[in-house]
This record gives C-alpha cells, sequence and structure tokens, in this order.
C-alpha cells in the first residue's frame, strides 16, 4: 500500500465508536491536526442496535453506514490492519509492513469475539438453531428462530466476563420471551439461562425489575455455567460447571434454539504488544484513560484495561475526555480531565419497555435524568423511546460528529 504519508501528529487505531468519536472531538477542539485513522473495515456498524434487528425491531440496514462516509474531514483513513507496535520508537507497523510514525498515538480497536473459544461454534453459526446478536449478519437469524419456534428449548448464553454489553446476552431473552409471551407459547417454550457468571446483573439495585422479568418468561437460570461446546447438527450444548468449591463437571442440554454470546478477549495485536497488561487489554489511567508506561499514548473503548462495563454509552463519555487530556497535553498542560467510569446498558425487558441501567466506577447509581422523569432501577416506556428513537441518531449525528451532549469534560 502507498499512503501520501506516514508522519501523523495523531494517530487513531481502530475507527469504530471510539475512534471516529475521539477524532472528531479533537478537531473541535484543535484546527491543524495532521490526523489518522486506522482500520480495515468497509462498513461502520452501530453495535447496540443488533440487539434489536435479533427482536425484530430494527434492521440490518438502519445499524450499518459506509465508513469512507463517516471518517471527520481533514483526517486521513488508511484502510489497513495493525500487526504491531513500536512505541519507543513511535511507531505502529501495518500488516504490509509499512511503519506509520506519530507524535502522540489513540488505541481502541474494539474487541474480539472469540467464537473459536467453543468448540462446535463456528461450523453451526447461522444454521441448526444456533445464532447470536453480537454478529449484525446473524441477528435476523435470531428473529427468525424465535418467530419460527412454538414449542421446544431456548437455551442463552453467557461467558465470563470482560465483555461487551454485558446486557446483551439477557436482551436477546427478554426480548424472545416477551414474543413468546405475547403470542400466549410461554408455557410451551422452555426458555433456559446458563450464565458464567454468579449473579443476574453486576449492580444489584437492578436485579429486582430484571428478575420479575426472569419470572414472567419463566426462564430457569443456571449460574457458575460456561459454554464449551456445541453439536448443531444433533441439537446438544455442553457446559462447564462450577461448584462453590471450585470443582468442576460437565452439563449436557438440548436445544430447538440457541443463543450465544461468544468469550471475548483483546484483538491478538494488542494482546502481543508491549502495550498491554498481564491480562492482554491496554494498560491505561483509569481516570485521565493515558497509557501507565508510554504518556504519548491514550486507550479508550473496550480494549482498554478500565473497570467500566464496555459499551457505547462508556465510549461517548471516555472520548471527550481523551481529546480534552491529549489537547491539554499538546498545549503544555496538566491532563485535568477524568473519566467517572460511566456506562449504561439500556435492559429491553419487554418490547417497549426498558430497564436502563446507568453507573460509574464501583456500581454506583449514576443516572442522566432525574428519578421523577426517569426511574432506570424500574422498567419504562420513556427508556425504550429513548434506546429505540433517539439514541441511533444521536450517536450518528452527534457522538460522531464531535458533539458532546452532556458528556462534555469537566477539569478536576
Amino acid at each position: 500500500m502507498n499512503y501520501q504519508e506516514t508522519q501523523y501528529d495523531i494517530v487513531i487505531v481502530g475507527a469504530g465508536a471510539a475512534g471516529i468519536s475521539v477524532a472528531a472531538s479533537l478537531l473541535a477542539r484543535k484546527n491543524g491536526l495532521r490526523m489518522a485513522l486506522i482500520d480495515p473495515a468497509d462498513t461502520h456498524y452501530y453495535q447496540p442496535g443488533f440487539t434489536m434487528i435479533g427482536g425484530g425491531i430494527f434492521t440490518s440496514d438502519e445499524v450499518k453506514r459506509p465508513m469512507q462516509s463517516l471518517i471527520p474531514k481533514g483526517v486521513t483513513w488508511i484502510q489497513a490492519g495493525v500487526a504491531g507496535f513500536q512505541p519507543d520508537d513511535n511507531t505502529v507497523t501495518l500488516e504490509d509492513g509499512t511503519l506509520i510514525a506519530y507524535q502522540r498515538l489513540i488505541v481502541c480497536p474494539g474487541i474480539k469475539l472469540n467464537w473459536d473459544g467453543i468448540e462446535g461454534l463456528t461450523e453451526t453459526l447461522g444454521k441448526n438453531g444456533v445464532t447470536s446478536n453480537y454478529r449484525a449478519d446473524l441477528a435476523p437469524y435470531t428473529w427468525e428462530l424465535v418467530k419460527g419456534l412454538t414449542h421446544g428449548k431456548a437455551v442463552f448464553t453467557q461467558p465470563p466476563m470482560p465483555i461487551k454489553c454485558a446486557g446483551a446476552p439477557q436482551k436477546a431473552l427478554y426480548l424472545s420471551g416477551d414474543h413468546w409471551y405475547s403470542n400466549g407459547m410461554i408455557d410451551d417454550v422452555n426458555i433456559e439461562f446458563y450464565n458464567a457468571g454468579a449473579v443476574l446483573f453486576g449492580v444489584k439495585e437492578y436485579v429486582p425489575a430484571l428478575q420479575t422479568y426472569i419470572d414472567r418468561y419463566k426462564a430457569k437460570v443456571h449460574y457458575a455455567h460456561k459454554l464449551v461446546k456445541v453439536d448443531g447438527e444433533r441439537k446438544l450444548a455442553w457446559f462447564e460447571s462450577t461448584a462453590a468449591d471450585g470443582t468442576t463437571h460437565t452439563v449436557e442440554t438440548a436445544f430447538d434454539m440457541l443463543h450465544v454470546c461468544p468469550p471475548q478477549t483483546a484483538p491478538d495485536f494488542i494482546r502481543s504488544s508491549p502495550l498491554a497488561d498481564a491480562a492482554g487489554w491496554v494498560d491505561v489511567d483509569a481516570g485521565t484513560m493515558q497509557h501507565t508506561r508510554y504518556p504519548n499514548i491514550w486507550g479508550l473503548g473496550d480494549a482498554t484495561n478500565t473497570a467500566n462495563a464496555k459499551t457505547a454509552a462508556a465510549v461517548r463519555k471516555q472520548a471527550p475526555v481523551v481529546a480534552a487530556n491529549i489537547v491539554a497535553d499538546i498545549n503544555g498542560q496538566a491532563q485535568g480531565c477524568k473519566y467517572d467510569g460511566y456506562g449504561s446498558c439500556p435492559l429491553t425487558v419487554e418490547r417497549g419497555k426498558i430497564v436502563l441501567a446507568e453507573f460509574v466506577y464501583g456500581g454506583k447509581l449514576s443516572p442522566t435524568l432525574p428519578v421523577w422523569m426517569l426511574d432506570g432501577t424500574k422498567p419504562t416506556a420513556l427508556a425504550w423511546h429513548m434506546k429505540k428513537s433517539m439514541l441511533p441518531p444521536l450517536y450518528w449525528h452527534g457522538m460522531l460528529k464531535g458533539h458532546e451532549l452532556l458528556v462534555k469534560p469537566v477539569v478536576g
């Protein structure tokens, strides 16, 4: 590949929600930056919409745009994959061997969906009743399966944390259950939820409302059960069950429909790089988002080791913080802006109602709207309207354009 320039003021690895948002936020703060976005993808996806496709609410076309149409004006898009980092030399190596040099680097390549981490899964995805809302091309198959299942067993899985959108495995269950409930089939469809974790949701204030819907849909929940193998043709799944004393054994279950949330890791080129911590994630300060060892590198989004929920809402709050801190660094000033760990998970408990979980580091509730207007611990129609009608345009025309509505960083 040939690029007109290989030297930039700022290089951003990843043109997902994080990369494009932080580029736009930087441009809004400082003119004249020579900036490059590195990403091989042709298409950009609005990933929070995937669950809505699986519930028959959105179509696939509603959640995607050509990548070229979203790259901010004045930013060079390098359509290539990254092979490695040389932080001591301030360079990034592309997969074709080209070196891209930078003064400052932002790393936000997203998370790797490790489909191969479950034996037999890749061979049967998209057929034999096996699906996942974690891929835009498979989410329509989820809805097809839900509509077609009038009796039998529907199994939903959740792997060990961390995963992006920790509520998504449950959202698939709730929207599916709502369809069967609303159509008088809830007694004929046996719903089972196999969760590798120990609780229904990590922030306890939201659990009562969610449990109400688990009960409504008569779902049986199995905690400490991790999916390890699938045989789609035989319609069988195997789980590793962990007892309180740490001993494990294998559990086999049959299914008519299997919705899988795959295990997830940082991308391989991050895990093998000097930017990673011991667990393979980009090692950043939880507040400033600056790398802990390389002061001219920042990270944000799903690939970092911050303890927040990995959601688009978290990125929306992180991007302005990173942009403000980098501009301060360029200007020789202290990095005074801190990310508070905000994340949001709109849990679609039924068609028309959502439990809107919003919280910061430590699981402390952090609602955007006053409780009298919207109590996020209870299912509300207003939260549904926000998720369905307000958040998509806010994403495409606000967040990705650098408009920081309600998320402007504060120094302090």
